[in-house]
């Protein structure tokens, strides 16, 4: 499989944003977390840009792991690669005996390697079992999900992390035939909810069964839960002056990741206070207005980049004990 093919999203943007506190001369080596290292990307920037800086990088597919530890060979030690979900940060720091980390890259979403290995059946573009589990080691398929979950459940999966209009039709009609028999490969996915779907409906947005795709993946690695518990622990991890980049893919990751940020870089002080104690102060200072888009020339070039949403923030404070 080709590694060149793989294009990381923003790549110069993360790097700048990054910068200012990798380039900061400091008695020990500075050290980057790539949470999402995939097939290694933005983890080989960052070791070229940033001669000083020693990685540690997170991936919960074994496969992932072992291309990108191939691709960063040449860098020897000072890549760690660790076979974690982002969320574990904590207990991979606290193994590596790191206190406090200087940078932090998440790029959320699946990997182009995923997307490309037809045997995952994360694409829809395809005919691959129902697979989707990031790490094929453990959890439950996408078939399982569909086979198994409760009419309701699939409804509000659909609507929570597809954004489908349309979920109650799909899942009457998933329901009709898991009865008839059960899920195990795309295409016949794909072609139920291209058949269940009003003229109107097939007319935007690219293919119809993106929708319900992208909710049967977040399902199936609990990308959300997760999510939720790693951007609070990487804000922790971050020693002051130390700066956090996060790439998102559809809307209810950036709405996370920009909770999180709006809450850290808020004053807490109870109103009318004449003097705002240190303890109410922001720990966060944001990067970014707003959420950054890929520039036109890079949408064209690599059309993954086309929903990526960017936010950054600078930790400004230590937590008061």
């Amino acid at each position: 499989m080709s590694q060149t093919r793989h294009v990381p999203v923003m790549l110069q943007r993360c790097l700048d944003l990054l910068a200012p506190a990798l380039e900061v001369p400091s008695p020990q080596e500075p050290v980057v977390v790539d949470c999402t290292l995939g097939l290694g990307g933005h983890s080989e920037a960052l070791l070229a840009a940033f001669p000083s800086v020693r990685l540690i990088a997170l991936d919960r597919d074994k496969e992932a792991l072992r291309l990108s530890g191939e691709r960063l060979a040449p860098y020897g030690d000072r890549a760690t690669l660790v076979h974690a979900v982002y969320d574990e940060l904590p207990e991979v720091l606290a193994r590596l005996g790191v206190p406090k980390v200087q940078g932090i890259l998440f790029d959320l979403g699946v990997s182009s390697m995923q997307l490309d290995e037809a045997d995952r059946g994360f694409a829809y573009a395809q005919d691959a079992p129902l697979d989707m589990r990031m790490d094929q080691t453990t959890g439950i398929s996408a078939a399982e999900v569909l086979n198994t979950y409760p009419p309701g459940e699939l409804v509000r999966i659909l609507r929570a992390y597809g954004e489908e209009k349309q979920a109650k039709r799909i899942v009457s009609a998933i329901v009709r035939e898991r009865e008839k028999e059960p899920f195990s490969n795309s295409a016949r996915l794909v072609e139920l909810i291209r058949d269940s779907l009003p003229q109107a409906a097939k007319r935007t947005g690219g293919n119809p069964a993106k929708r319900t795709f992208q909710a049967l993946r977040i399902e199936v690695n609990g990308e959300l839960s997760v999510l939720e518990r790693a951007i609070p622990a990487a804000v922790e991890a971050l020693a002051v002056g130390g700066r956090i980049a996060v790439l998102s893919y559809h809307s209810l990751e950036d709405r996370l990741v920009k909770q999180v940020f709006a809450a850290g870089a808020a004053n807490t002080a109870p109103p009318g206070l004449p003097v705002v104690p240190e303890r109410y102060q922001p720990r966060l200072k944001l990067l970014t207005r707003g959420a950054e888009l890929p520039t036109e020339e890079e949408v064209a070039e690599n059309r993954r980049a086309a929903p990526a949403r960017l936010r950054g923030a600078q930790r400004i404070r230590e937590e008061e004990r």
